[in-house]
């Protein structure tokens, strides 16, 4: 069987005459005329690529212009009910497929918005990403996710994917290394919408999404007083972040106002780890005089500590309390169950997204607050409750 040079197709070739006594041949596919050298000559076919209906395609069938497919795809008023409807009919015997990336790019929107958290190893960030989702989606955009692994330089990386995929507006969660925001203000530059949640820093000229950290943090430590405790040790995070420095600002402000004495050495800011929460605890643990309750970070670092108690021999609550921050679904199963601090996870990521999409979608300057702060909740269980006053 003989197969078109041109376009490779076999099947559709046809005899068209002589040409200096060799027989000529017309593709009807491509309309091509050619000759064979060697008369047994057969010629193999190539893979055939695979073709996408397109408006031409449906413009042929009907016999209309291509642009007349075009404006009754999109809804044009000046296309016929009848026009429009023989187009649909035969876009759909077609299986025609929108190029919607094309189309998005010409009216300069993707339609997408991109989302930067720092790791998944906890149930804070998921769940601030469903609560995003569920947003977006519902006005018609994609969520773009990627994972800075607690990594300035893979955070940077990051938002230069977004960048080059036309992002219309980014969410992002610092990493703990973060310290410099050049490529945030890269953005601002660019005029795509920006909004931070969480991990937030105050060199960004942003709307930003937190929870109440200071007020939280106070309530977990007055709780631990009011529950008999005296020696109350911190366990924080990096001081480069904001949510670190308010979460020890709590700490310090409940400790004052109730007179405890606040020992320096009992204030360990550090790397959100597990492994680094280990070192830590086993530190505070292993001091001579050591601490009756620790206030941590986190949920990850305050369950390291418990797990090191019980191998301790050391009784919780007995003779220690333990409070941590985010209530991570395993802190209820653990015994005796972790008091902690409860998040808005869900609501963090549908302020975070409702913020963008008013960026995004307005054609004028919006002014939103510089700031949102969300409530927490004081979640008490088995690991603080000793002797309440």
């Amino acid at each position: 069987m003989i197969g078109c040079p041109k376009c490779s197709e076999v099947g559709s070739i046809m005899k068209a005459g002589y040409v200096r006594n060799k027989q000529r041949y017309v593709c009807k596919d491509c309309n091509y005329f050619f000759t064979l050298s060697d008369p047994g000559q057969v010629l193999p076919r190539k893979k055939s690529r695979r073709h996408q209906t397109t408006i031409i395609d449906i413009a042929k069938a009907i016999g209309v212009s291509n642009s007349t497919v075009s404006r009754a795809l999109h809804g044009h008023a000046d296309i016929s009910p009848e026009t429009r409807q023989a187009v649909l009919d035969m876009a759909a015997q077609l299986d025609y497929q929108p190029n919607q990336l094309a189309y998005n790019l010409v009216k300069s929107r993707t339609n997408t918005i991109g989302m930067i958290v720092p790791e998944f190893t906890n149930s804070f960030f998921p769940n601030v990403i469903i609560g995003a989702h569920e947003v977006l989606t519902e006005a018609g955009y994609n969520l773009t996710i990627m994972q800075s692994n607690e990594s300035y330089a893979v955070e940077v990386s990051n938002t230069k994917a977004m960048l080059a995929n036309r992002i219309d507006g980014l969410l992002i969660s610092l990493t703990q290394e973060t310290n410099n925001y050049d490529h945030l203000k890269v953005f601002e530059k660019r005029g795509i919408p920006l909004v931070l949640f969480n991990r937030v820093c105050d060199h960004v000229e942003a709307p930003k999404v937190v929870v109440n950290d200071f007020d939280a943090s106070f309530s977990a430590v007055e709780h631990l007083i009011l529950n008999g405790y005296e020696r109350i040790a911190h366990l924080g995070g990096p001081l480069n972040l904001r949510v670190s420095r308010e979460r020890l600002r709590g700490y310090r402000a409940a400790m004052e106002k109730y007179g405890k004495n606040i020992e320096e050495n009992m204030i360990i800011q550090g790397m959100f780890s597990q492994q680094k929460a280990r070192i830590y605890g086993k530190y505070l643990l292993d001091l001579e005089n050591r601490p009756d309750a620790i206030f941590a970070v986190n949920d990850s670092a305050a369950i390291e500590i418990m797990l090191m108690a019980l191998e301790k021999g050391i009784k919780i609550p007995d003779q220690l309390g333990v409070v941590g921050f985010s209530d991570n679904p395993e802190s209820a199963y653990i015994g005796p169950g972790l008091t902690t601090i409860r998040q808005p996870t869900a609501e963090i990521g549908k302020t975070t997204a409702k913020w963008i999409l008013q960026l995004v979608e307005s054609e004028e300057e919006v002014k939103l607050p510089n700031e949102t702060v969300l409530k927490t909740e004081l979640v008490v269980r088995g690991s603080s409750k000793r002797n309440p006053s």
